[in-house]
């Protein structure tokens, strides 16, 4: 009989904010339409939302 069970390995998955490897278990998540993001903390969530609701000016044919 062992005295030592083998470490159960834990799915990891990065924050998209600051990149910090979280368990998948402790992650919030935001479903998007093709993929879903993992964040560390609400702090990294609202980061991320206000980037994202900012229009893209980068695209062409955005500047007039």
């Amino acid at each position: 009989m062992a005295l030592f069970e083998p470490a159960l390995e834990l799915e990891l998955v990065d924050c998209e904010v600051c990149l910090k490897e979280i368990p998948a278990s402790e992650a919030n998540s935001e479903e998007a339409r093709d993929y879903v993001v993992y964040f560390c903390g609400l702090e990294c969530y609202a980061k991320w939302k206000a980037q994202s609701d900012q229009p893209d000016t980068r695209r062409e044919g955005s500047a007039g």
